[in-house]
């Protein structure tokens, strides 16, 4: 059965060469595209063309009609591999996207550039001015891994790390995206019962520039023989009023379902959190547009995660909740390596898209390492950043195919139920995959019924 199922994967990857190279030939079904001027990425919704897709993870579905839109200029991803894994798993994405824009006649331009330690050793620093002034210019931002042992006897505004922060900093990206979604597949890979885990598709919307992070005055302090550190966790209204706002858009493309989590029964900025969502929740209708509103203390919403997961749509909160809370999030998926995140700014500015793992070093340059995250950044970057999102229904597609025919790389291999058939493959291997399922359905729907 392998070894059928491998000669009509073989064929199927030919027969998609052959129609690329001579898809005008083709007379294509296509649908209606759904035009839509680029926006903030916490509003970018699917349009309705994407439903006649079956549904963003229908594997067969109509094309779109392109012919009857207007021309739209090429938009621009800054790629920035970093260090590590970086380039091995930027490199699966760049090429996934290129395959996908083709097919869904978009035009991207990529301009990659240096950061973290491979900028140190090429400029000195980890963000040079030119990187950017180039990610200023983008229409997105596509960021693979930073950081290493190599580097970590340089200062902190030294360390690659540090090349992150001024990047987030200068792009003014006030709002993390972080999304646990657990694949079927890798049921196994969670700590937690496949009962209580089964369906697990949360997104935490944290804020990512204030709060106790950056809040005046911090320091230490000597006083009566005794050392002291402190930190000041303040919020001002205007800045919790624009991250609700954009968990707001965020659970309109969703399932409506909303929750704000602060610790309100002790802190005086969490009491100012809750009461100016409550406010611009009621001022901007969200109630009539079908939302729906509720608090969570922290500590309970980490308890929650754990004992209740599915009942979670969309999270806002904080700096410093949402950093631990998104970390807690992530393991209930079972795999780092398959989870993407965002950092996102106002309407008009571009947002870094980024996996939420590391740059590996131990690994680099093995082609072992897992792209899938990278990938499905890549399709973040094309629903919230690019306004795509049938080009993100059709890369979250390919991921959940090649995973259900059983392909995994080395840390994905003990997340799959007992008994399932599975191939080990590398990074370069997984991508291949990746394409060549895009490439299967470019053929199947090339044959439907005018």
């Amino acid at each position: 059965a392998r070894a059928r199922q491998a000669c009509l994967d073989l064929l199927f990857f030919f027969l998609a060469r052959a129609l690329t190279k001579g898809k005008e030939e083709w007379t294509m079904v296509k649908t209606t595209r759904c035009p839509a001027a680029r926006s903030t990425p916490a509003a970018a919704k699917p349009c309705k063309a994407a439903a006649l897709r079956g549904g963003s993870r229908a594997l067969v579905g109509a094309r779109r009609n392109r012919s009857n839109v207007c021309a739209e200029a090429a938009k621009t991803i800054a790629t920035l591999p970093g260090d590590g894994i970086g380039p091995e798993i930027m490199s699966v994405a760049v090429k996934v996207l290129q395959t996908v824009a083709e097919a869904e006649e978009v035009e991207l331009a990529f301009e990659e550039h240096a950061v973290g330690g491979d900028a140190i050793d090429k400029t000195g620093v980890p963000l040079p001015p030119e990187t950017l002034e180039a990610c200023k210019r983008s229409d997105a931002v596509l960021l693979a891994a930073i950081g290493g042992y190599k580097w970590d006897n340089l200062s902190s505004k030294m360390r690659p790390e540090g090349g992150l922060l001024q990047l987030r900093a200068g792009l003014d990206c006030f709002a993390n995206l972080r999304p646990a979604t657990l694949q079927e597949e890798l049921v196994q890979g969670s700590p937690l019962k496949p009962e209580i885990i089964k369906g697990v598709d949360i997104m935490i919307v944290r804020e990512l520039v204030g709060g106790i992070y950056f809040g005046e005055p911090r320091g230490f302090k000597d006083a009566d023989g005794d050392r002291a550190g402190y930190n000041t966790m303040v919020y001002k209204k205007s800045e919790v009023e624009r991250i609700a706002r954009v968990a707001f858009e965020i659970a309109k493309a969703r399932k409506g379902n909303l929750v704000s989590v602060d610790k309100a029964n002790v802190l005086e900025v969490s009491q100012l959190w809750r009461q100016t969502v409550a406010d611009a929740f009621e001022a901007d209708g969200c109630e009539a547009d079908g939302l729906s509103l509720s608090n969570m203390y922290v500590d309970n919403c980490a308890m929650q995660l754990c004992s209740n997961p599915s009942q979670f749509d969309v999270i806002l909160t904080g700096n410093i909740f949402g950093d631990i809370l998104s970390d807690q999030a992530s393991v209930l998926t079972g795999s780092l390596g398959m989870l993407p995140s965002a950092s996102v700014s106002a309407p008009g500015k571009p947002g870094i898209y980024e996996p939420v793992h590391g740059s590996a070093p131990d690994i680099a340059g093995q082609d072992i390492a897992n792209p899938l995250g990278m990938v499905l950044s890549a399709a973040m970057m094309c629903r919230y950043g690019l306004n795509e999102p049938e080009m993100a229904d059709i890369i979250e597609d390919a991921v959940a195919d090649v995973l259900a025919k059983g392909y995994r790389t080395g840390d994905l291999m003990n997340a799959s139920p007992d008994g399932a058939e599975l191939t080990k493959v590398g990074c370069s291997q997984m991508g291949e995959l990746l394409l060549q399922s895009i490439a299967e359905e470019e053929i199947k729907l090339s044959f439907l019924p005018k």
